[in-house]
């Protein structure tokens, strides 16, 4: 063994382990540095993955040759395709997972991967020379030197506990917080500071009344996160279960709010905005006499359930007492209750799009250290961290998705260029071309991309161009394939659309919102007999053939307004200016850009703060 690696990576949760196995598959040498090999990957909050815009960010994880689609399509115990009576824009597809089994594959992945390395330790701090990392240094006493290093530190800079009054120092709870990387990167000149979250009950589900809850089943059809052809869901498939609180609840969780962390001044730090704390919702939504609650199965062979919707950090007698009112808890039994945690996170304005820290060169941040909230974020970061600390190690071009490209384009755009001022959690409203990247096509936005720079695998490339060619033949034949309306009509009146009054192409039909594919194929036996040639993946091409006839004027509208903003990432401003010093610019703009310092006038058109105007302005100093 020796003590040298090409990237060093701080932490093993998903944005760690996504940047581990991209850096390790594309050839780096790769060393993964986590407190506890037990917890790799672990799920710290609730036991699932995906849900709205974030399960678009985990297909393109999978479509990049990241691992998350895997892990979680082989351990999921329930799955949902969420929006389903939306536009396909808004299809967001979500997964229970089995906890534990989450982490077994996750290690095995890790512990198998070619050039991938693990090490048991915690890091305390950098060894950098002349603004250049060139190692670690960790509480063992080791000094393991690499090419790049990528901080993936979750919750556990600094971390604090609060439960009650109680406080106990730590990352998650039973594990300990990690001291000494914020305070050296101060003194190089990083702006930092606390951020705010929290994790519900967990409750032993032999002391719940099902009977008194809601039954929540999962969806039993082709759909899953990877684009792999393999069988996802092997596991036993459980239900989730809703009940509601009540007034009563709530008048128990008031009765305990000079104890809350969060009202008596004891956490000061920003907290999540769309994730908040059941007693944050009784005060900000005082007239509402109920929330709604999710009861989510831990796994397949455990008692252990997650309460979603009653995230806590109130005294523990406050919210057994307060659950206990709940019809379905009347004899409620928890493992542990809820709690909140503080930890540090760094400005993501002071990052470059690869992930880079502007101010130590091949230092990379991903995951929460940016202020961000939500695994599928993390991971998205991580991958794409990965991706350019290999190649800042072996050479080529930075690797950077835009906001028409894909999700994790969107979310590493926006922290780059507005920074936060709350824990950032993906929406689809976040991205303006929610029609180009749809969960449905990520492979074909993304995997050439992987493909060229050699993360996606040949397998992965020969799929897509199957495909590809699937999707393409049943398009064409559809615009080629003329409907006689003495021979369709009938048909159509049964589908309760209206009738033919001449001769039209099977596409035109398909674009009617009572029309399928597949309904519309059984009444046209040479298009069944197409259909039935698909070799493989049959309804998943289906479905995007389908979306691509459907939807054909929207995303060719979209993508060529995408394709006019684009031009503007084209034209490149960094280093160009002196901001300070352009007096026609507003002082906010003056402020803002010299911060952020916009590597195109696209994203300084994106900067909070900066004007049409001042835009312009910078078009006409450029001679534009």
């Amino acid at each position: 063994m020796n003590f040298k690696y090409d990237v060093i990576v701080v932490g093993a949760g998903h944005a760690g382990c996504e940047a581990a196995a991209a850096a390790a598959n594309m050839g780096s040498k790769t060393l993964l540095i986590t407190m506890d090999m037990n917890k790799i990957a672990q799920m710290s909050c609730n036991p699932a993955v995906g849900g709205i815009a974030k399960g678009q960010i985990v297909r393109e994880i999978d479509a990049l040759g990241g691992q998350m689609g895997i892990v979680t399509d082989t351990t999921a115990i329930q799955f949902r395709m969420l929006n389903k009576s939306k536009g396909p824009a808004m299809w967001s597809p979500r997964a229970q997972s089995d906890r534990a089994k989450f982490i077994l594959k996750w290690r095995k992945i890790a512990e198998n991967t070619d050039n991938l390395f693990i090490w048991q330790d915690a890091v305390t701090s950098l060894v950098i020379e002349n603004k250049n990392v060139t190692g670690v240094k960790t509480e063992l006493g080791v000094v393991f030197s690499a090419k790049s290093v990528i901080l993936t530190n979750g919750t556990f800079l600094n971390g604090l506990i609060h439960v009650g009054k109680t406080q106990l120092k730590g990352g998650r709870v039973s594990e300990p917080a990690s001291f000494g990387i914020t305070e050296q990167l101060i003194e190089f000149g990083f702006t930092t500071d606390r951020m705010k979250t929290g994790t519900p009950v967990r409750i032993d589900g032999r002391s719940v009344d099902f009977e008194k809850m809601e039954e929540q089943k999962g969806d039993d059809d082709f759909h899953k996160f990877s684009y792999l052809d393999f069988k996802p869901r092997t596991l036993q498939q459980l239900s989730c279960w809703i009940c509601h609180t009540n007034e009563e609840v709530h008048d128990t969780l008031r009765d305990g709010l000079a104890d809350s962390p969060l009202y008596n001044g004891q956490i000061k730090s920003i907290g999540p905005r769309y994730c908040p704390s059941i007693e944050t919702k009784i005060i900000t939504f005082e007239d509402k006499i109920s929330h709604q609650l999710f009861l989510e199965p831990e796994g397949e062979n455990t008692q252990e359930y997650y309460l979603n919707g009653f995230s806590s950090s109130l005294p523990l007698h406050i919210q057994i007492e307060a659950l206990q009112k709940v019809p379905a808890f009347r004899n409620i039994h928890i493992y542990r209750p809820g709690y909140a945690i503080e930890y540090d996170f760094f400005d993501p304005t002071q990052l470059k799009h690869t992930m880079e820290t502007k101010l130590i060169k091949n230092l990379f941040f991903a995951g929460q250290i940016n202020g961000t909230t939500g695994y599928e974020e993390a991971a998205g970061q991580g991958l794409i961290a990965g991706i350019n600390a290999h190649i800042n190690v072996h050479g080529g071009d930075e690797f950077i998705l835009r906001r028409d490209e894909a999700y994790i384009g969107v979310l590493i755009d926006d922290l780059v260029t507005k920074g936060v001022d709350e824990p950032y959690r993906m929406f689809t409203s976040r991205a303006e071309y929610r029609i180009l990247l749809r969960q449905d096509d990520a492979d074909m936005r993304l995997t050439e991309k992987a493909y060229n720079i050699g993360l996606a695998k040949k397998e992965r490339i020969v799929l897509l161009n199957e495909k590809k060619e699937e999707i393409n033949r049943i398009i064409e034949f559809a615009a080629d394939y003329s409907l006689k309306p003495e021979y369709i009509n009938d048909t159509l009146a049964s589908f309760g659309t209206s009738p033919l009054k001449q001769k039209i192409k099977l596409k035109d039909v398909i674009t009617r919102p009572q029309i399928t594919i597949e309904n519309i194929a059984e009444h046209i036996p040479a298009f069944k007999s197409e259909l039935d040639q698909i070799p493989n993946r049959r309804e998943e091409i289906i479905e995007a053939a389908e979306i691509a006839i459907k939807y054909d004027g929207y995303i060719k509208r979209e993508k060529l307004i995408a394709d006019k903003i684009s031009r503007l990432e084209n034209i490149r401003i960094k280093g160009k200016f002196d901001y300070e010093n352009i007096s026609s610019l507003s002082i906010e703009a003056r402020q803002k850009l010299s911060k952020i310092d916009p590597e195109t006038i696209a994203q300084a058109s994106r900067i909070p703060g900066v004007s049409p105007n001042d835009i312009s302005i910078l078009l006409v100093l450029l001679g534009r």
